[in-house]
């Protein structure tokens, strides 16, 4: 009796035993493909993340606007969307249409589809190209999902191609779109399998299947599944301690304890799969560093341990100055490479006791807390400035980028990580705006100044728009008859309901905001429509860095003069040296194409800057501007005298004629002129001035002027280039 209660209860204990084993067995199995599925939600979802990354940066490009609208380049295109499906992560299809959606270009895996289009401009396509065309697709013009093709599914997406600035300056009908595919491949499958744990992953027929996730198109409907192999760990644990229970029931004791452990073990192993899962997703492709995720969860997790801690967060914010150049004359494939160089010297300077991210781009940021914050970021800060002083080696090329940076300190942890980020990121701009190449700290008045620059941006782009701005003209005179021979063409703007505004103010703002091109053009076209009306003048134009750098500037340029029907060859174009430190290629080539148009080219503010004798020799150009601080610098005594003389002389030798500006003092004329100077420009003979006070100029007898030039040179004459 005693052995049937026992074997009984024996059973009793056994058979609650194995319903336990299989509850937890079964639980454990759940719970893991529960994880599994979010990790491959995840998944799913970065993948298709990536490629809308990766358009926005082909679509929102000033270049591929520029030959999309300006040069229709369908070369361009190919090389820089056909060429790249070639052997790519990032995208394998590469599809151009116009406005009406009909095919301008298509290329898959490098090789151009031709016939096979058809395979690719499916109906889910061509829902996503509607809806970005008739704008459903909100603020950014680009929509994304999964489709079915004649090579699988994939996913895709369409944007329209337009400036950084978003203004397109073309009508709707002529607008272009690009579309990219990347499919789903045996080989991005066994990738995304490794990379997320995820054995026996596999693209199959849509399916319900527990252990798999639906891939829908736009419209909701299930074209795919992603299944993967369960692990079923709980399985596993049963098949371990099930023998043992069978064996004898007398180790029920052993066998809970063993359960215990294999349970706590697979959970381990779960929440290290979720980890890494969360920490692919915080890691950005290119750098290896923190992405832009990564940093905002880092500056929340330190914010709070500041302020429990009663510690300060700092964050550095860094932005290249000259990677768009180097993108631009080198391509993607060396910007990444100078991502990557960058990225090795950055995680050097800043070292294990610091959060380093690669934000987007060619932005980086850097989140330092503990004690002596402030002051460890500030040295920081001069080190990373000094390694960028440094050219970078990549290959066979030599690059020189530099660095500007925004300094952000939340005390306390006051300050929360999103707006840690957004004042850092503001005095980034401020350090650009102070001249580049330094690290500026935040102050409140950024914000003040940020919103009066916005609105003074708005109101220029009007004022351009409805041709309120103003040119002026100074005069330039012959330097041995002091006779008015030329007259450079400057800009002004009287802002309405604020007065005057200073061109130190607005030239800037035009230059950062796109619209220096804008104002460039229509300066040059009023002063050659003035022109026309004084024959015996020429002309002199200053060209910013900003209008050298579009690749229509010229073609603008030829526009201009066609239009104005003035000879090229009474027009001086004025540009500082900083461009063709910058890009000496790409600038030789524009002066050739404007040495074409019958344009002359001057080196303007030359003693200014680096002054280099190698850019007067190789760039050749008509006439050189000394800068207004060598001929103010003639007070000062013989040396001053001495330098000028030397500058001149360098420019005769080279056969370069040579303009002073900034002359304000006969005296100074008069050593100008001795010293070599054909030209002079300054105050004594006229400030700024509008065309009817020139036209007044033009019936002045000059003869006066030269006469008492005479006088100051005589008078001078035993002590004026001692003086």
């Amino acid at each position: 009796m005693l052995l049937v209660v026992f074997a009984t209860m024996a059973m009793m204990v056994a058979s609650i035993a194995m319903s336990a084993l299989d509850r937890v067995a079964s639980y454990a199995n759940h719970l893991d493909e529960e994880r599994s599925r979010q990790t491959l939600v995840g998944a799913i979802q970065t993948f298709e993340h990536q490629l809308g990354a990766t358009l926005i940066d082909y679509t929102a490009w000033d270049d591929a606007a520029t030959n999309a609208y300006v040069n229709k380049d369908m070369a361009w295109m190919i090389s820089n969307f056909g060429d790249m499906t070639f052997d790519s992560d990032l995208f394998d299809v590469a599809i151009v249409l116009d406005a009406e959606g009909r095919p301008m270009m298509a290329y898959s895996d490098g090789q151009p589809l031709d016939g096979a289009v058809k395979g690719y401009i499916t109906p889910a396509l061509m829902g996503l190209f509607d809806k970005v065309r008739s704008g459903q697709s909100g603020l950014m013009p680009q929509t994304l999902g999964f489709i079915r093709t004649q090579k699988g599914i994939g996913s895709a997406g369409v944007a329209l191609i337009r400036p950084k600035s978003g203004e397109i300056g073309q009508p709707p009908e002529n607008y272009v779109y690009l579309a990219f595919i990347r499919h789903l491949s045996s080989s991005t499958v066994e990738r995304l399998s490794e990379a997320y744990v995820l054995p026996g992953l596999a693209l199959v027929p849509p399916s319900t299947n527990a252990t798999s996730v639906a891939i829908s198109s736009p419209t909701g409907e299930a074209i795919a599944s992603l299944a993967w192999t369960p692990r079923a760990p709980g399985d596993q644990g049963r098949e371990q301690v099930e023998p043992l229970i069978k064996a004898a029931l007398v180790i029920v004791a052993i066998y809970a304890l063993l359960l215990i452990v294999i349970g706590n073990s697979e959970m381990r192993r779960v929440r290290a799969d979720e980890a890494n899962a969360v920490k692919l997703a915080q890691t950005d492709r290119l750098s290896g560093l923190l992405n832009r995720a990564g940093l905002n969860q880092l500056l929340e997790d330190e914010v709070r341990r500041g302020r429990d801690a009663r510690e300060d967060v700092v964050l550095l914010y860094l932005d290249l100055d000259g990677f768009k150049e180097v993108n631009d004359a080198y391509g993607h494939a060396t910007g990444d490479r100078l991502i990557r160089a960058v990225a090795a010297g950055l995680s050097v300077l800043v070292g294990e006791n610091a959060g380093l991210a690669r934000i987007g781009g060619d932005e980086f940021g850097i989140v330092l807390t503990g004690k002596d914050v402030q002051e460890r970021a500030f040295v920081l800060a001069d080190a990373i400035i000094a390694f960028f002083d440094e050219p970078v080696l990549l290959g066979e090329r030599t690059v020189v980028v530099g660095c500007s940076i925004g300094i952000c300190v939340s005390e306390g942890g006051q300050v929360e990580g999103g707006e840690l980020t957004r004042r850092a990121d503001m005095a980034m701009y401020s350090s650009k705006d102070g001249g580049r190449g330094r690290w500026t700290i935040y102050d409140p008045r950024m914000d003040e100044e940020r919103e009066s620059r916005n609105h003074m941006e708005v109101d220029l782009r009007q004022a351009i728009g409805l041709g309120e701005i103003d040119v002026v003209y100074q005069p330039v005179v012959d330097a041995k008859t002091f006779t008015l021979v030329s007259v450079e063409a400057l800009a002004r703007w009287n802002r309405k309901g604020h007065g005057p505004v200073s061109p130190d103010v607005f030239i800037p703002i035009a230059e950062s905001s796109g619209l220096i091109d804008q104002l460039g053009l229509c300066v040059l076209s009023q002063a050659l429509r003035q022109l026309s009306h004084w024959p015996e003048l020429k002309l002199s134009v200053n060209v910013s860095p900003g209008q050298f750098r579009d690749p229509g500037f010229v073609d603008h340029v030829a526009a201009t003069f066609d239009e104005a029907r003035i000879a090229p060859g009474r027009i001086v174009l004025e540009m500082t040296e900083t461009y063709f430190i910058q890009s000496p290629e790409r600038a030789r080539i524009a002066m050739e194409r404007l040495r074409g148009l019958g344009l002359r080219i001057a080196l303007d503010d030359f003693g200014a800057g680096f002054s280099s004798v190698g850019y007067l020799r190789q760039f050749g150009f008509d006439r050189m501007k000394i800068d207004r601080s060598l001929v103010q610098s003639l007070d000062r005594g013989h040396r001053s005298v001495e330098m000028l003389q030397a500058t001149v002389a360098l420019a005769r030798s080279l056969g370069i004629p040579v303009t002073a500006e900034g002359v304000e003092t006969e005296q100074q004329a008069v050593i100008l002129r001795i010293a070599g100077c054909d030209q002079l420009q300054g105050y004594l003979f006229g400030r700024p001035q509008s065309p009817e006070e020139i036209d007044a100029l033009m019936l002045r007898p000059m003869e006066l002027r030269a006469k008492a030039a005479e006088l100051a040179f005589a008078a001078s004459r035993d002590g004026g280039l001692q003086s």
